[in-house]
C-alpha cells in the first residue's frame, strides 16, 4: 500500500514515524503548497492512502485520484476535505476527534487569563524596568479582572467545551452554553440557552464549534452588538468563525473588552490583518493543539485509524 503524507512538519519535528512506515510504502513531505492543486495531485499520484493536516483536498483534486481509497485527516476539524465528494467517490475519510481536548481547554484559559491578568504583559514591563523604577511596591497598567462569579458562555458543547466548562466552574464561574443538540445536566452552575441569551448574558464567550456554512463569521457586527461591553471573546477553534474586521472595530471602539485568539482566518496570519493592531487583542500562532503529549496522541490515533481501515474495521470515520 502506498501512503503519502502531505504536511507532516508541524508533527514530525520530534516524533517517530516508524509505526506508520510499517503499514506501507511511505513518502513523507514536510509541507505541500496549499494553493497549488497540481502539486497536491502530483504528490498523491496513484497512492491509495493520503494523510493531511492542513493541505486541502477538494472535489477537483479528488477527481484526479482514481486509486485513492483513504484520507486520514490529522486533526479534529475536517473542513480541509470535501467530505461529500469523498463519499460519492467511495473514499473513506477519518479524523482524530478527541486528541487535543484537554490541551485546547487548557489553552483556552491560558488566553483568558492573559486577557484578565496580563501575566505576559507585566512580565515584559518588569524586564523593561517599569517595576524597578516604580515609586510603589506594586503597579499595573490594565484593568485586572477576577473570574469568580462571571458568566462563561460556550458556543458549541463538544468534548473541548465540556472540559472548558469544568475549568470555568473550578474558577467559580457560571457556565452557559449553546448547542444544536440538547444536553441534560443537573448541575446548578450549568445551563443550555439560546444563542441570543448567551450573547446577552456572557462576560466571556468562547468558541468551540466546527467551521461550516452556518458558523462561518458567527462573530460579526450583529452578534457583537448583542454582547456586554465588558465581554471577552476567546477563539481556539477556527479563525473564520470571526469576521475579523468587525471584531477589530469592536475592540478599537470599546464595544467589547478584549479578545484572545489562537487562530486567524488565514494562517499564517496576513500582515494586513486588522487584529494585529487592535486594542487589547492577544494573538497566538495556532498552538493550543501542540504540546508534545498531544501531538504524540494525534500521531498514535492517526496510525491506529489507518491500521483499522486496512483491517476492514474503520474507526473515527467522518460522516
Amino acid at each position: 500500500m502506498k501512503i503519502i503524507l502531505l504536511d507532516g512538519y508541524a508533527l514530525n519535528k520530534d516524533l517517530d514515524w516508524s509505526m506508520l512506515k510499517q503499514l506501507g510504502t511511505c513518502t513523507l513531505y514536510d509541507r505541500t503548497p496549499v494553493d497549488n492543486p497540481d502539486t497536491i495531485i502530483n504528490r498523491i499520484g496513484n497512492a491509495e492512502v493520503v494523510l493531511t493536516h492542513k493541505t486541502p483536498i477538494s472535489r477537483e483534486i479528488l477527481s484526479h485520484l482514481p486509486n485513492l481509497k483513504y484520507i486520514g485527516i490529522m486533526g479534529t476539524g475536517f473542513d480541509v476535505v470535501d467530505i461529500q465528494a469523498a463519499q460519492q467517490l467511495d473514499i473513506s475519510v477519518t479524523n482524530v476527534p478527541t486528541y487535543a481536548s484537554d490541551a485546547v481547554a487548557q489553552f483556552t484559559f491560558a488566553l483568558l487569563l492573559e486577557v484578565t491578568s496580563g501575566v505576559g504583559k507585566h512580565n515584559k514591563l518588569i524586564h523593561d524596568g517599569k517595576w524597578a523604577n516604580s515609586a510603589d511596591f506594586t503597579f499595573w497598567n490594565q484593568r485586572l479582572i477576577e473570574l469568580h462569579g462571571k458568566t462563561l458562555g460556550l458556543i458549541g458543547y463538544g468534548n473541548i467545551a465540556q472540559r472548558v466548562a469544568l475549568i470555568g466552574h473550578a474558577f467559580g464561574m457560571k457556565v452557559i452554553f449553546n448547542s444544536l443538540h440538547t444536553h441534560k445536566s443537573d448541575e446548578d452552575w450549568l445551563s443550555q440557552v439560546s444563542l441570543t441569551e448567551l450573547l446577552k448574558r456572557s462576560d466571556v464567550i468562547s468558541l468551540h464549534v466546527p467551521l461550516n456554512s452556518s458558523t462561518q463569521k458567527i462573530i460579526n457586527a450583529s452578534t457583537i452588538s448583542q454582547m456586554r461591553h465588558n465581554a471577552i471573546i476567546i477563539n481556539t477553534a477556527r479563525g473564520k468563525l470571526i469576521n475579523e474586521l468587525d471584531l477589530a472595530e469592536a475592540l478599537n471602539n470599546r464595544k467589547i473588552a478584549g479578545a484572545g485568539l489562537d487562530v486567524s482566518a488565514t494562517e499564517p496570519i496576513d500582515t494586513s490583518n486588522p487584529l494585529l493592531k487592535s486594542r487589547n487583542c492577544y494573538l497566538t500562532p495556532h498552538i493550543a493543539w501542540a504540546p508534545l503529549e498531544t501531538r504524540q496522541r494525534l500521531l498514535d490515533i492517526t496510525i491506529s485509524n489507518l491500521a483499522s481501515f486496512i483491517k476492514g474495521k474503520s474507526i473515527n470515520t467522518v460522516k
